[in-house]
């Protein structure tokens, strides 16, 4: 009897694989075990999620479900498909208070199982068979994969935002922008992607750059997807103008938004997109057929715990206080770098990572380190050709151990 076969993509290897989740592999305890380490001696810097407490208010909200009997059978029904009226409202009323974003509305924004699942569902809502898909290099390693997963023969082309060279991010405004201009021209894209704070960089897209990008896009009627999943990482004095940028006055724009990070909901799965009202309306066919709804408990207690912490100012004393958590542990990464490797590195703006010019293949390097020392990094190639020579650095987990960060990056100083 023959064994039923899985999809032609996958038998063929045609699904890219995630480094990350490969170096998560590579860094399993029984792998670990076969290399003669000792795994709790491990260090890994390859993680990419926050390691701060979520808000008290928000686990009390959490707690009143559990004690309330009928609220808890109610939730216990599917949400609209679009999310609770009650979250789109708290969120759209964050956005305002918090950045200054104008005129965005209920038709606005949809709630979804995950900005994970979003993105997919952006892709199936917004690319036919064979489109191009332009992406910063570097850009989020997951990016690729989606895409994959997407409708078939969807191209991506990379737009060179890295100055490898210098080791900087980004080149100069006059090439982005020109670099745009013309991989639009040749390539008709139907859509630009990118995230800010930048995943592996943490660095921002200057304001000017966006400006002209999302100009040129505009004009070439091109979707920009904006992700915004490290939006609330963000260390610069002065926020970015365009973390206000509004749908309502670009059509062509579209804001992507997870929970994952700054409310440290990484396993309580929800995300939301803010667009035109006619891609929020396609967005919701879609999502009538993928996720359904948003998970119920999620969504009552979050805008619940936001409308509470909003008015009373405890949400933005509860950002301010991770930022800084964040911002430190940032601070403290480049400057063991600086002491004890040498090696050139970014300085984040916001997120959870550096990364740093290791002067050669970026994945041999990072399995000669971990077989070495016992310290896992995260090879840069997967994040785009630019870094190939680079590793991905994530303080992140390590938010509250600092020593555990200085301890990891002497190992490697030693060995290097």
């Amino acid at each position: 009897m023959a064994t039923p076969l899985v999809a032609r993509r996958l038998r063929e290897g045609q699904l890219k694989k995630s480094p990350i989740r490969e170096i998560m592999k590579l860094a399993d305890r029984r792998n670990i075990v076969a290399m003669g380490l000792d795994p709790d001696d491990v260090i890994s810097f390859a993680g990419g999620w926050v390691n701060h407490k979520a808000p008290e208010k928000l686990r009390t909200e959490y707690c009143a479900i559990s004690d309330d009997p009928v609220l808890f059978h109610e939730l216990g029904a599917y949400s609209p498909t679009r999310g609770l009226p009650s979250l789109r409202e708290a969120l759209l009323s964050v956005d305002a208070a918090m950045y200054g974003t104008r005129d965005l509305s209920d038709d606005n924004i949809l709630v979804g199982g995950s900005s994970t699942q979003l993105t997919h569902t952006l892709f199936t809502t917004l690319l036919d068979p064979g489109d191009r898909v332009v992406l910063f290099d570097p850009s989020y390693a997951n990016y690729g994969p989606q895409l994959n997963l997407g409708p078939e023969g969807t191209e991506i082309i990379w737009l060179p935002v890295f100055d490898a060279e210098k080791w900087a991010f980004m080149r100069d405004k006059d090439s982005i922008v020109s670099s745009f201009q013309a991989l639009v021209s040749e390539y008709n894209p139907s859509l630009l992607l990118f995230s800010s704070p930048d995943n592996p960089t943490s660095r921002l897209i200057p304001d000017d750059v966006f400006d002209d990008i999302l100009r040129i896009a505009e004009q070439a009627d091109c979707f920009v997807i904006v992700d915004f999943a490290y939006r609330a990482q963000c260390f610069t004095e002065l926020v970015p103008d365009h973390f206000s940028a509004s749908p309502s006055e670009h059509p062509n724009l579209i804001r992507l938004h997870s929970n994952s990070k700054w409310c440290r909901g990484l396993g309580r799965r929800l995300g939301w997109v803010e667009a035109a009202p006619h891609v929020i309306e396609a967005l919701e066919i879609v999502q009538q057929s993928t996720a359904l709804c948003p998970d119920s408990v999620h969504q009552y207690a979050l805008a619940a715990y936001l409308k509470k912490a909003l008015s009373d100012g405890s949400l933005q004393s509860y950002m301010n206080e991770t930022n800084e958590l964040y911002e430190k542990a940032a601070r403290h990464t480049t400057e063991c770098i600086d002491r004890y490797i040498g090696m050139p590195r970014l300085d984040p703006q916001g997120g959870l990572y550096t990364v740093m010019d290791v002067g050669r293949n970026g994945d041999e390097f990072v399995r000669e380190v971990l077989a070495s020392t016992g310290v896992i990094f995260v090879p840069g190639s997967g994040f785009g050709p630019s870094i190939t020579n680079g590793v991905r650095i994530s303080y992140g987990p390590l938010v509250n151990d600092l020593d555990r960060i200085e301890e990891g990056i002497r190992r490697v100083g030693d060995v290097i």
